[in-house]
């Protein structure tokens, strides 16, 4: 490659444009421009809605015009865009997978595709362990008292009956032990927790105690989180039969994925008092539909609108990531997370 590589960095209010640019000026020398998107609301989580932006496809083939490289979290890069600029080489998705990418149109054209894994696993794991502590110690609730109500009633959780739960020796199973699951189980394990986890295929050495099956896992667990990929083997993974399988007064915590969960067995184990709280900050459905049945649960939940990525360090991550990919492909050497 030459060192006159242009790049088209298509940033957003979350993955910066400048944040794209400072760390290509790391890796390679590059004429780039900076693009910043405004739609949509939230970055594409499927192929369809990629196809469905066609003001988003106008602006950026427009923006794309001489560019061999494309830098973005969120840029629709669907055939109509991959035919009407030729001269695009190389995409770099600044996000663990390239769900705005139309792969097939991609490989058809000869353009190159790569990701940014692993980039809100730290993130994804601390937020992971807030929800797990405002559901035990009842934290949302306590601010809603005081500030929306004006009630100094403290008191109510100096009650044996309304008081919260502490992580040390609590034992806490975690269901997938990837990325997330083993940040989440080392945290734990320095409060104190008593960690038990379940991964059929984890190998090597795991902070916590495997367990053989998911039903022991779930029978010993007074809190249980969720880590696991969302398969055809794990969609609806924790149902009614195992929420059942847990001891009165459990928690459920869930920022992994909502296709891991059936809600309206969830919802249902928690208005009969069989689960103290659960805690979620990923849906089935996304957004959160008006008339959903979590909604109407009031204090047994501790919602969050999909925002356990949703730190500084995850951008500027994910631009580093990506832009590492477009040094090695200015250097011709093997693109480390390439998918086309």
């Amino acid at each position: 490659m030459t060192s006159s590589v242009r790049v088209l960095a298509a940033g957003d209010r979350f993955v910066l444009p400048s944040l794209i640019t400072a760390a290509l000026a790391r890796q390679a020398h590059c004429d780039v421009r900076e693009l910043t998107l405004d739609w949509p609301q939230k970055p594409f989580g499927t192929v369809a809605e990629v196809e469905e932006a066609s003001d988003a496809e106008d602006e950026l083939i427009a923006a794309l015009a001489g560019a061999d490289v494309l830098v973005t979290q969120m840029a629709p890069v669907t055939e109509r865009v991959l035919a009407a600029r030729p001269e695009l080489r190389l995409v770099a998705v600044c996000r663990g997978r390239p769900v705005n990418v139309n792969l097939d149109a991609a490989r058809a054209h000869g353009v190159r595709v790569c990701c940014a894994p692993g980039r809100k696993a730290a993130a994804t794991a601390e937020f992971t362990v807030g929800l797990l502590l405002a559901a035990l110690r009842r934290i949302p609730q306590a601010h809603d008292r005081l500030t929306a109500q004006g009630s100094w009633a403290g008191s109510r959780y100096y009650t044996y009956e309304h008081s919260g739960l502490e992580v040390e020796d609590l034992p806490v199973g975690l269901i997938g032990y990837g990325a997330v699951g083993s940040r989440v189980a080392r945290v734990l394990g320095a409060l104190g927790a008593r960690v038990m986890v379940y991964d059929p295929y984890a190998r090597g050495e795991m902070y916590g105690l495997r367990m053989a099956s998911l039903d022991e896992l779930l029978r010993r667990s007074r809190v249980i989180s969720l880590h696991a990929r969302v398969t055809e083997e794990t969609r609806e993974l924790i149902g009614a039969r195992e929420l059942a399988l847990l001891p009165p007064g459990a928690v459920v915590v869930n920022a992994a994925r909502g296709a891991l969960l059936d809600e309206g067995a969830l919802c249902d184990a928690l208005e009969d008092g069989r689960l103290a709280v659960a805690a979620l900050d990923t849906y089935a459905d996304e957004p959160l539909p008006a008339d959903s049945r979590l909604r109407t649960v009031g204090a047994r939940v501790v919602l969050t609108p999909h925002v356990g990525g949703a730190s500084r360090a995850v951008a500027e991550k994910g631009a580093r990531i990506a832009a590492a990919e477009v040094g090695r492909w200015v250097r011709g050497e093997a693109l480390a997370h390439c998918l086309t």
